[in-house]
């Protein structure tokens, strides 16, 4: 049965749908609140949504799945809807993520980071059992494609507004030369001029 109920998602500061909009927003709310991005690795999500009043969030995705986290060597399973209240350094009441200890798989229900941060991260159990590993196990880096490409734009930009400073083409530099070149003046002798036009009217 789902904890989301009509009315939660109608008090709700932020719902959103689609899997890239839900990866965005959930990496960006766990960083606002001082805690690892990559804790909630979800898969194919649907729908997200958070109660900024009560700090409440749900993550809904298509299925369930099982991530590993290779820095420690620990796999959590996900279920189809997680839900979690969170507040800075600490996700508590945590629903629908399990780890694997030893031979079973036993239920997270508080996730924090120590303040001051000691570079540690604790998981809890509801039977009061924890874990603690390094935070930055669980760090991934923020995609940096669409970045990139508003860069790439950028100096493509840049480049067709400066081109070669205004410059036309070497063919049209060396025409443009020959055009500013002064014309040279072509001196007349008067008097053999008229001498010219003598000869010619005498013949």
């Amino acid at each position: 049965m789902s904890l989301v109920t009509d009315e939660i998602r109608a008090a709700a500061s932020e719902t959103y749908e689609g899997d890239d909009i839900c990866q965005e927003k959930s990496r960006l709310l766990l960083t606002e609140m001082n805690l690892p991005n990559g804790l909630l690795p979800l898969k194919d999500m649907e729908e997200c949504g958070y109660v900024k009043e009560t700090g409440f969030v749900w993550l809904r995705q298509k299925a369930k799945c099982e991530h590993r986290f290779e820095k420690i060597g620990r796999p959590v399973r996900y279920a189809t809807e997680v839900t979690a209240y969170v507040e800075p350094n600490r996700i508590r009441k945590l629903t629908g993520v399990k780890t694997k200890e030893l031979l079973l798989w036993v239920t997270l229900s508080d996730i924090y980071v120590d303040d001051p941060p000691t570079g540690k991260i604790t998981f809890k159990t509801p039977a009061g059992l924890s874990r603690s590993f390094p935070v930055e196990a669980f760090q991934i880096e923020e995609p940096k494609v669409v970045e990139e490409k508003e860069n790439e734009k950028e100096k493509e930009k840049e480049k067709e507004e400066a081109g070669d400073g205004g410059l036309p083409a070497p063919e049209e530099k060396e025409e443009v030369k020959a055009n500013l070149l002064p014309e040279k003046e072509v001196k007349v002798d008067a008097p053999a001029a008229a001498a010219a036009a003598v000869e010619v009217k005498e013949v």
